[in-house]
């Protein structure tokens, strides 16, 4: 009988590190679920921020392939992009919203081009030349995106033309103020800054649509569109000087 008494008490007894090992361990997990909430935070918008990209990209990659916006399709891009169509909606509330989105993007491209441009500082004489390079090596890099600049504010919808003209005229004005910086246009008017910044992204706009045009396999074509655009403008800046800004 005292054998049997003890046997249940030993078998309790076993029991309870094994409770008390399963809560620990419980527990542990728990800690480690709950250890680093930011970090967790961090990687559940990495995500949503990769599925987002990821539907841009597939948008602009068949918009390159001669698809125009319009004629996209959510479901066209949601399986481009490797997702559910339901997925879509966690992003975008329509396909208006992404073309929207892509006009953000694409501008930002362009600004980054004009930081270069202004930070890379050449010669005066030298500062034409360098311009057209960077102007040509963003198209080489960022080609998707242009392309759909390009072909949306010429077919796009409404929205897209309006949202696309609205960042040409905020990218006019930046390029107005640092040409402002100039020592021959500090006494211009705010007019004439903007007409002559209105001039030189006319004739950037033209080289885009030039560049991209010419196949990837004709760098002598290539190479004389630059050369084209330095004279076109070398002959704005040339008419600067002569130019009574305010008359």
């Amino acid at each position: 009988m005292p054998v049997n008494k003890r046997a249940p008490r030993d078998g309790h007894r076993g029991a309870a590190p094994r409770a008390g090992r399963a809560a620990t361990d419980s527990r542990a997990a728990d800690s480690g679920r709950d250890e680093d909430p930011q970090a967790q935070r961090r990687t559940q918008a990495e995500r949503r921020e990769r599925t987002r990209q990821a539907l841009l990209d597939a948008a602009l990659l068949q918009m390159e392939a001669g698809e125009s916006f319009d004629a996209l399709s959510l479901r066209s891009v949601t399986r481009a992009a490797g997702v559910v169509p339901t997925a879509f909606y966690r992003h975008f509330s329509s396909m208006d919203q992404l073309g929207l989105a892509l006009v953000d993007e694409s501008f930002r491209t362009l600004r980054a081009m004009l930081r270069e441009a202004r930070e890379a500082g050449p010669a005066p004489e030298h500062i034409i030349q360098r311009s057209v390079e960077i102007l040509v090596d963003h198209v080489r890099a960022h080609r998707p995106h242009f392309a759909f600049l390009t072909r949306a504010q010429s077919t796009g919808n409404g929205a897209l033309r309006h949202a696309i003209r609205i960042e040409i005229r905020l990218f006019t004005s930046e390029l107005a103020t640092d040409l402002a910086r100039l020592p021959v246009l500090r006494e211009w008017t705010t007019e004439d800054l903007q007409m002559v910044a209105g001039l030189l992204v006319n004739t950037m706009t033209a080289t885009v649509e030039a560049i991209l045009d010419v196949p990837l396999s004709a760098p002598e074509a290539e190479a004389k569109i630059s050369r084209v655009a330095e004279k076109q403008l070398r002959l704005v800046m040339l008419a600067v000087p002569l130019w009574r800004s305010g008359d």
